[in-house]
């Protein structure tokens, strides 16, 4: 029988941080019932590592992190398996434009959060003024904070429009990740099962998401879910849609698609 790998989105998908109960235990004990049956489960999403370690150590122990948009991709213990960064100018350049509107931007640094004013965060976070005194390593991912819909479309097509040769701005409902050019969920999905590949042999890549920086993750993916409040795009390229991530982790355990 084909080895099982599920790739799952991490907000709106898993985690709900404007939810009384942020991560449900159902979706904790189906996760660690995925991977006691010998399948693999991690995550794909536009956060740091840093964004994630906070709220998932001691539940959820993922085989694999896809993130800041596939542009930086570790194992289960941490360890490299692609690494790329936006080029440092190209970053400045995004900070000095963004930063004096008033956006909140966080840069993602060899998976450790950078951000310009303190922040109440239960993880390691680096204040910082710009660019130069970031730490030192590969800036994954520039992140923006917007406030509104329409605004941070606008904002992904400008970013797009004027660096798009260097990156890829992602629109997250009101958030916008800017990886390196090339990059994106469905490119980390492909990387990871290249790793993968001798390790496992053939095997079934599910994916799972609820907005549109999702859609290449759905794309990439052999059997896709997304959610009834997904954007119609979403809901239009994935293989079923399904109530929760219980669903979709109990469907892929069935191998219903195969």
């Amino acid at each position: 029988m084909k080895k099982k790998v599920f790739a799952s989105d991490f907000d709106g998908t898993l985690y709900f941080y404007k939810a009384d109960v942020k991560l449900p235990p159902e979706n904790v004990e189906k996760i660690r019932e995925y991977q006691a049956a010998g399948n693999l489960f991690g995550l794909c999403t536009g956060r740091q590592v840093g964004g994630l370690t906070p709220f998932i150590t001691g539940l959820v122990k993922p085989d694999f992190y896809i993130t800041s948009s596939g542009a930086n991709i570790v194992d289960g213990d941490f360890r490299p398996i692609l690494k790329r960064g936006v080029d440092r100018e190209v970053a400045g350049a995004l900070v000095q434009a963004l930063n004096p509107k008033g956006y909140r931007l966080t840069l993602d640094v060899e998976g450790d959060i950078c951000v310009f004013a303190p922040m109440d965060y239960p993880g390691k976070y680096h204040v910082i003024t710009g660019v130069d005194d970031a730490p030192a390593g590969l800036i994954h991912q520039v992140s923006v904070h917007t406030e509104s819909l329409e605004d941070a479309a606008a904002l992904s097509a400008a970013i797009n429009a004027r660096f798009g040769d260097k990156v890829e701005a992602f629109q997250n409902v009101i958030e916008i990740d800017i990886a390196p050019r090339g990059c994106s969920k469905g490119k980390g999905v492909q990387a990871l099962r290249d790793y993968m590949r001798d390790r496992l042999g053939d095997f079934t890549l599910y994916g799972i998401g609820d907005s549109i920086n999702d859609l290449p993750l759905l794309e990439a993916a052999d059997v896709s879910y997304t959610f009834p409040y997904a954007p119609e795009v979403c809901k239009r390229h994935a293989t079923k849609v399904v109530a929760t991530i219980v669903d979709a982790l109990e469907d892929s355990m069935n191998d219903g698609f195969n």
